[in-house]
């Protein structure tokens, strides 16, 4: 996959830009509080940092999917290093406004460009290949996984030897090199982007056997229910990830054993990245959706289970066990999302994706606060991991309804479940 030409290339540039993300988060809420002395302030400001990059993450990937990566990534990645870089400044100055602090995070946060998502839509045009493909995806799971281990690693080294608004140079840097980097590239020469103007099909490629085809451009969500099904259970994968972060904590606080909650989820982490290689290698014979179903199914049930440990190290067990669906799970999210848009829509179909999984995480830690200390400990594993075995359930169910046969939005005929035609790996 990796001897695919330009692959490397792109693929390098991509992960140097996305390790500006695994970097920003700890170095903003260490420059923050150092400049207000807050820690109030700094989660205030790293929360509006992070809705405005999640929650507009779908718009800005419209834009990609609009104008092409050449003409909409370098703005955003300017802009968004600009205000990085601004805020190493207001951060320098002890005892800098709050307001202000927050005024310049929202609109860097709302220009985080979607590395992510064009990588994956990259991946798809040099590998047309779908067993290739599914390798290229959870490569790029892996890969991401490890960049949010290494970003807080070297975050921690460059306070050593420099003021904590550094990290936030240093992130505006990253990203804008891997941006232009990215772009620069050979395999990003045939996006342009969409085209206004309608694209009128041959008559050739009119009505196949009485069933009108798709049209070419069409808005993800809007109509399309196998993209709201993935775009769910991928929130409500996000949403029991979030929960157990938090829910090792309160277990090693009550079972008095601090290095618990940190081993427990370097566990969850290392075996997501062993999954998602061996998801990559195998060459899976069941659909994506099917896949999907039981991946998420697993992972919920692995982690209820974990709440019934006696001891802190079967919790790192259980953690290690259910890390090893976590990539595959996203992996097949994404696998699905792209096979469910039109080639206009790919960006912003993998990025409402990952939306759903960073919003359904934030929604779930804030909730899991409430159940802490009003239920038994079992009894709060049980509920974080409830919604994503439903959702899971509900997939199951809805892949195992006999196909409807509708038109792909290349005009060939497909099943409902929006699945190549042959199985990956088949």
């Amino acid at each position: 996959m990796l001897r695919t030409r330009y692959a490397c290339r792109t693929f390098g540039a991509a992960l140097l830009g996305r390790l500006s993300y695994g970097m920003v988060s700890l170095s903003l809420v260490l420059a923050i509080k150092e400049a207000t002395d807050s820690y109030a302030v700094a989660g205030t400001v790293m929360a509006l940092f992070g809705l405005a990059s999640v929650f507009l993450s779908p718009a800005r990937a419209g834009l990609v999917d609009r104008y092409g990566p050449r003409r909409a990534l370098p703005p955003m990645a300017a802009a968004y290093a600009l205000l990085l870089i601004g805020l190493t400044f207001a951060a320098s100055w002890p005892g800098n406004s709050g307001i202000l602090l927050g005024a310049l995070a929202v609109p860097a946060g709302a220009c985080t460009p979607p590395l992510g998502p064009v990588m994956r839509a990259l991946w798809s045009d040099l590998l047309p290949d779908r067993r290739l493909l599914q390798r290229a995806y959870s490569l790029d799971a892996v890969a991401e996984e490890l960049l949010f281990v290494t970003g807080p690693l070297l975050v921690g080294l460059l306070v050593q030897v420099a003021a904590p608004s550094a990290g936030l140079a240093v992130s505006a840097a990253l990203v804008l090199t891997g941006s232009l980097a990215l772009v620069s590239s050979p395999a990003v020469r045939g996006k342009a982007g969409r085209k206004k103007a309608s694209v009128r099909l041959a008559p050739s490629e009119g009505l196949v056997s009485g069933v009108r085809p798709a049209p070419l451009y069409r808005r993800p969500l809007q109509g399309d229910p196998g993209l709201c099904q993935v775009i769910t259970v991928s929130a409500t994968v996000g949403m029991c990830l979030g929960a157990f972060d938090l829910l090792v904590i309160a277990f090693a606080d009550e079972r008095e054993s601090p290095g618990t909650a940190a081993w427990a989820l370097a566990a969850l982490s290392g075996g997501s990245a062993i999954g998602g290689l061996v998801h990559g290698a195998v060459p899976w014979r069941a659909s994506n959706r099917l896949r999907l179903a039981f991946l998420a199914a697993a992972l919920g049930l692995t982690l209820a289970v974990a709440g019934l440990s006696p001891s802190p190290y079967v919790l790192i067990a259980w953690a290690a066990l259910g890390g090893l669906f976590v990539a595959p799970a996203v992996t097949t999210a994404y696998l699905i999302a792209d096979e469910c848009a039109g080639p206009a829509t790919r960006i912003r179909a993998g990025a409402w994706v990952n939306t759903a999984f960073n919003a359904g995480s934030a929604g779930a830690t804030a909730a899991t606060g409430l159940f802490l200390g009003r239920f038994p400990m079992p009894v709060c594993f049980a509920l974080a991991a409830a919604p994503v075995v439903l959702s899971a359930a509900a997939a199951l169910h809805r892949s195992r309804r006999p196909a409807a046969v509708t038109a792909a939005p290349s005009g060939r005929e497909r099943t409902s479940d929006a699945e190549p035609q042959a199985p990956v790996g088949g």
